[in-house]
């Protein structure tokens, strides 16, 4: 029997479970009269089968945890789902089997060392069920140990979809199932698209990169004396302008206000925002300034981290995840997500292609509108720059207006932003509505769920508490969560975004090399540049109709071919 004539008719995006063993692959679906079908493929190249399976069938490939080296067009990842449904980050098949059955945590079992290296179990398990008789997954076939035959494959594939069915009953209970079931879908291939991310990397211009490096930190160091040189002769150029007697240890934030206020400078902190309006003020400022770059640049982007992340062929790599465990932004290590802006002249197309660059604008009020449902802040929503409407409804300036918008969603009261805050709250009373809902649950230790059903777990809190230190606490909480309903929405909707481009640029040979919160660079063959960038902007209208079908809200991305990736602003 054919491997087609085994799994049965099946539509696009059905279903079906994939569990790889040492010997072959077992495929398992839910067949017509409710009994899973099972199908045994012999074989040491599980990627053969996938790819032959999704190029005739186009299924949604169920799994715990995205595969190496497959790409396909759907897939359901019950790690990215259960992060959805139940908050946080930390999760793994046992403790996401244990919370959709209710099972207590803490008594999940585990295996010791003597059983890793002996196999020895306690006399009497019936080790060929997956399922104790308490309930929790066994750890010997999370482990894998006990997937070696087409039977225990073939149970392992079921017990993937008993944990889809569980999840899917699960979204159907939230406030708004549509829209879990979307975002479901999108986390989880997200989660996929991580790995592509880890697996392409970034391509580097390898000797522009050593080039700005040696320009801001000085030549490679041959050894740890040359470090240490360097790093003297960086701070000398600051100290010059420091008068004798006051501390000059520039790594100490006190010692420094020290220094400023040695030539008059008085600052209630030294970060670059608060140093940057009084450069012309005195010497010191600028120096300080410049600095502060070189020194990010020599110990957190300095040659040891090129060595260790850029490889030989040119391509920054670093591990992805689909979600931060909060709000639910992508992350990414090896600095990739915080890539200063001098070192992105350095990421560069290579010969034959372009980047396509796009990123959403004002995500986040246009976000606030649609998941608030306020009909004036949606109308704003319709403009390309929807501060503008909402500086005339208020009667200040443009800036104001943005002040006052961001503001509200991060929780200022005071200053230029917490005077126009009031104006808000009478031009648009159900978004502020939404956004102190939020912040009360917050003060409060209420947990809360984003549009999309993420789950974001709250800390108990006391906000009534006679205790100063207690209210700052529950106040400072209650700021969280009302971004985190806004950030962590945006989220759903760019990751949305983010899947959709992915799957209409695979056929014209173009692949997302960077996801940063709200932008996104395609790397795509020249001849095909515009055509990738019809399909970026493209998708956001498609991705948000599926996000939220009922919304008027108007997104906002416009897609540039650029060559530099410092070229995007």
């Amino acid at each position: 029997m054919s491997l087609m004539e085994c799994l049965g008719p099946i539509g696009r995006g059905e279903l079906v479970s994939v569990v790889v063993g040492p010997s072959g692959v077992v495929l398992a679906r839910v067949g017509a009269d409710g009994v899973d079908v099972h199908c045994w493929i012999e074989t040491e190249d599980h990627v053969a089968v996938i790819n032959e399976v999704e190029q005739r069938l186009r299924p949604r490939w169920l799994w715990w945890a995205p595969l190496i080296d497959v790409r396909v067009t759907m897939c359901w990842d019950l790690l990215a789902v259960d992060r959805l449904l139940f908050g946080g980050w930390r999760t793994e098949p046992a403790l996401a089997w244990a919370k959709l059955h209710n099972l207590s945590i803490d008594s999940i079992p585990s295996m010791g060392q003597l059983d890793l290296l002996s196999g020895s179990t306690d006399e009497g398990e019936d080790l060929d069920d997956p399922v104790r008789p308490d309930g929790h997954l066994r750890p010997e076939w999370i482990a894998g140990r006990s997937l070696r035959s087409f039977d225990h494959m073939s149970k392992w594939g079921s017990i993937a979809l008993r944990a889809y069915e569980r999840q899917l009953t699960q979204l159907r209970e939230l406030p708004d199932p549509a829209a879990a079931e979307t975002v479901a879908r999108s986390e989880s291939l997200a989660e996929l698209m991580c790995l592509e991310l880890q697996q392409d990397g970034l391509p580097i211009d390898v000797p522009r990169l050593e080039a700005i490096l040696a320009s801001s930190v000085g030549t490679r160091p041959a050894t740890e004396a040359d470090v240490i040189s360097a790093r003297e002769r960086r701070d000398q150029v600051v100290l010059a302008h420091v008068p004798a007697g006051v501390g000059r240890d520039l790594r100490n934030p006190a010692q420094v206000r020290s220094m400023l206020r040695s030539v008059g400078i008085d600052v209630s902190d030294t970060r670059a925002w608060r140093l940057e309006p009084f450069r012309g003020a005195h010497p010191l400022v600028d120096a300080l300034l410049v600095w502060r770059k070189a020194e990010r640049l020599s110990t957190t982007y300095g040659f040891n981290w090129l060595d260790q992340h850029v490889g030989a062929d040119g391509r920054l790599r670093g591990a992805w995840s689909g979600s931060d465990g909060a709000a639910g932004r992508m992350t990414a290590q090896a600095g990739l997500h915080n890539l200063p802006g001098e070192l992105r002249d350095a990421v560069v197309a290579e010969p034959g292609l372009v980047f396509v660059h796009a990123d959403l604008g004002q995500i986040e009020p246009r976000v606030l509108a649609a998941v608030s449902g306020d009909a004036a802040l949606c109308a704003a929503a319709l403009e390309d720059d929807m501060y503008s409407p909402v500086a005339a409804r208020l009667g200040v300036d443009r800036a104001t207006a943005k002040l006052a918008v961001l503001g509200a969603m991060y929780g200022a009261t005071s200053g230029v932003a917490g005077e126009a805050l009031r104006g808000l709250e009478r031009a648009y009373p159900v978004a502020m509505g939404f956004l102190d809902a939020a912040d009360k649950n917050g003060r409060y230790g209420i947990d809360i769920r984003t549009y999309g059903g993420r789950l974001v777990h709250m800390r108990p809190q006391r906000a009534a508490s006679a205790d100063a230190d207690e209210r700052s606490a529950a106040a400072a909480q209650g700021r969280y969560a009302r971004n985190a309903l806004i950030q962590g929405a945006a989220a759903e909707l760019f990751k949305a975004w983010a899947v959709t481009v992915r799957g209409r640029i695979s056929a014209l040979d173009a692949r997302i090399v960077m996801c940063l919160h709200d932008e996104l660079l395609v790397h795509a063959p020249r001849q095909h540049a515009e055509e990738v960038s019809l399909i970026v902007e493209g998708a956001l209208s498609e991705a948000a109709r599926r996000w939220m079908p009922t919304s008027n809200v108007r997104y906002v991305a416009v897609a540039r071919v650029i060559e530099r990736w410092s070229e995007a602003k």
